[in-house]
């Protein structure tokens, strides 16, 4: 074999190498974790205790403008966080956009109910699983009917696929998916 041809061959070898490790490396978080479902929306499965434990990320770089961050908004309201201005975080703040006030009563929500492993302001595995506590069978039927925050209750629903759905301001039931915002 010719010393070219072996050059040749090194050289696809290290440009599959390189493509694989950039590849491995751009990995987003949540997948990267090895908890995240992989699935479009909040969802959960069995008996409703550590639902949340396996979600993906909301940020204010990642499903940044979603229903889930819009579900999310509504915890941070009926648990009464601390927004930018040092004012509680109100249902008008509640529009599935993801911005520095919502990173900014995160970490308030943080600071008292646990999380900060996934970085402060940042909603993750530890975020969702710490807020997943609140999540209650009111109504003793076996399945999520509610959210319990410590200053308000919110209706919340896991459906027969396991996914979760609440209610918009305007009344409407949303299922709260990571890739699209339809909440008001």
């Amino acid at each position: 074999m010719s010393s070219r041809t072996n050059r040749t061959q090194l050289a696809a070898c290290a440009i599959g190498l390189l493509t694989a490790g950039t590849l491995a490396l751009s990995a987003s978080p949540a997948s990267a974790s090895g908890y995240y479902s992989g699935l479009a929306y909040v969802a959960g499965s069995g008996p409703y205790a550590d639902d949340w434990g396996n979600e993906g990320i909301l940020s204010t770089s990642s499903s940044t403008s979603s229903n889930a961050t819009c579900l999310w908004q509504k915890i941070l309201w009926a648990d009464g966080a601390i927004e930018s201005d040092g004012t509680t975080f109100d249902s008008a703040d509640i529009d599935g956009v993801f911005g520095s006030n919502t990173k900014a009563a995160t970490a308030d929500w943080q600071s008292a109910f646990g999380g900060t492993s996934d970085g402060v302001g940042v909603v993750g595995d530890d975020t969702f699983r710490a807020a997943g506590k609140g999540l209650e069978d009111q109504d003793n039927d076996r399945a999520v009917d509610h959210f319990d925050g410590s200053r308000y209750t919110i209706n919340i629903t896991r459906d027969a696929d396991g996914r979760y759905n609440f209610y918009d301001g305007d009344g409407n039931a949303r299922l709260a998916g990571y890739d699209y915002r339809t909440c008001s």
